[in-house]
């Protein structure tokens, strides 16, 4: 069962998780596994100048990119755009996305997924 809770952003360490790549780095801050979350998946990421997440598509997950600092280029359905600061973006489930950073420092951006798994 989970409980409310409240935890400091240093206590999770940081991951990569399969599909990401060249320090496309992770912090699984809200997850079943971690805080007892049914229905969200809620992490902070960091990319390195160069660092990306291969195109995918959800099928039935919602999510959204808020980001942070950095600049970065977000592909959906074939189409890049440029995310900067306090961009957000919502993909809905099947669409096809990436994010990979092409700026100058590290992209840091808020993902907020749900529900916890795509099936």
């Amino acid at each position: 069962m989970s409980k409310a809770s409240i935890r400091n952003v240093v206590e999770e360490p940081w991951q990569q998780f399969p599909g990401h790549f060249g320090g496309a780095l992770s912090k699984a801050l809200v997850r079943p596994e971690n805080l007892g979350s049914k229905l969200v998946d809620y992490r902070i990421s960091t990319y390195q100048p160069m660092a990306y997440v291969e195109t995918h598509a959800h099928q039935v997950q919602e999510q959204i990119y808020h980001v942070l600092e950095g600049e970065g280029a977000m592909e959906i359905e074939g189409k890049t755009s440029i995310v900067r600061r306090h961009d957000v973006i919502f993909i809905p489930p099947g669409v096809r996305h990436s994010i990979r950073n092409n700026g100058l420092g590290d992209l840091t951006f808020i993902v907020v997924t749900t529900p916890v798994d795509d099936r």
